[in-house]
């Protein structure tokens, strides 16, 4: 490949961690969930993870890039037929969201909470920034997600390194759990599901516009290892402070905030970050959708979108997500296994 077909395909990468890596991932909660209580089990589970992220990230964008996909519904069409397409289209377009509301209210919560801000204040001032630079397209994705990752990163470095001087640091390898077995083996795949389901809004729009399949291929895996690379080092951190970082609201900040008040500061702000880029994501991937369907301006779709994010999320970051995720990862299962079949 040529230079610029790499410098695409980092941009593909960063995209696609930028996506998965969403609030639940970066606080530590989503990989204390899924994989730390687990045990060493939960090694082996980040391991399938990263191997199904790298694969169905790839079979997905290329997908999209065979048949010029404008939107996820078209791809879902392509796979599963034009009525059932229809079906899980529509139920995607209710995940996008309830997703995006969730995010806009923990954006919200990190104001309130960490910032002794007033919640209204966080929501308001995030939608704006998000309304305003998605005007822009794929490419304010692209430019946002190009600064935060690379500081996402760093971090995770900065946490692995001081993990590195702590007597805990194998636990990850010997820790030991009362979860059945099953449970742990289970946990790849849901975490998989959900996550790939909702980042089809944005990799479909890659893929299509993407134009050799070598970048898409080298997009996937690096995305893919990096994704894993952040969940066996996020892993690796919390296994060293369990049972105790179980406590915390913000596991991750809880560890961040045993090397000092900056580091800790720091942290909550790449947290935000984290928060905003599935956010606009996740909207600009709805945006798109209605756009095909309707016709209507983007720009009118976007507005109203985060308008109707922004009354949702009065509910409140805690309860939208315990009532959300649960059943959107349930029912993305389905998704999962008829695109994993579908050949190529």
């Amino acid at each position: 490949m040529e230079l610029r077909d790499w410098i695409k395909a980092l941009q593909i990468a960063a995209i696609y961690m930028g996506t998965i890596v969403g609030a639940g991932f970066a606080t530590g909660q989503e990989i204390l969930q899924f994989f730390t209580r687990f045990g060493n089990w939960g090694t082996y589970a980040i391991m399938m993870a990263t191997f199904l992220f790298i694969w169905l990230g790839y079979k997905v964008m290329l997908l999209a890039n065979q048949i010029k996909a404008k939107s996820y519904e078209d791809l879902n069409i392509a796979l599963f037929g034009k009525k059932l397409g229809f079906i899980i289209s529509m139920f995607m377009l209710v995940v996008l969201l309830g997703v995006s509301a969730v995010m806009l209210a923990g954006a919200g919560t990190i104001f309130e909470e960490n910032w002794d801000l007033p919640y209204q204040l966080g929501l308001i001032f995030t939608a704006i920034i998000c309304f305003f630079l998605l005007l822009r397209g794929m490419h304010a994705i692209i430019a946002v997600n190009s600064i935060v990752v690379p500081i996402m990163l760093l971090f995770t470095f900065i946490i692995f390194f001081n993990t590195l001087d702590m007597p805990n640091t194998r636990s990850f390898l010997t820790i030991k759990t009362d979860f059945p077995l099953w449970t742990a083996l289970s946990t790849p795949f849901l975490y998989t599901a959900f996550n790939l389901a909702l980042a089809q809004a944005v990799l479909v729009p890659i893929g299509a516009e993407t134009e050799k399949k070598a970048t898409i291929k080298w997009g996937a895996i690096i995305g893919g290892l990096g994704i894993g690379f952040m969940l066996i080092v996020g892993h690796i951190a919390l296994s060293a402070h369990m049972p105790g970082v179980q406590q915390f609201a913000i596991p991750m900040g809880g560890i961040a905030r045993t090397m000092s008040t900056l580091v800790y500061y720091i942290y909550i702000t790449i947290i935000f970050a984290e928060v905003f880029t599935t956010l606009l994501a996740d909207i600009y991937g709805l945006a798109l959708q209605v756009h095909e369907r309707s016709k209507l301006p983007k720009a009118l779709i976007i507005f109203c979108a985060i308008v109707c994010c922004y009354f949702m999320s009065q509910i409140g970051f805690g309860t939208l997500l315990s009532m959300l995720y649960p059943l959107f990862g349930f029912i993305s299962l389905g998704w999962f296994f008829l695109i994993a079949r579908k050949r190529l």
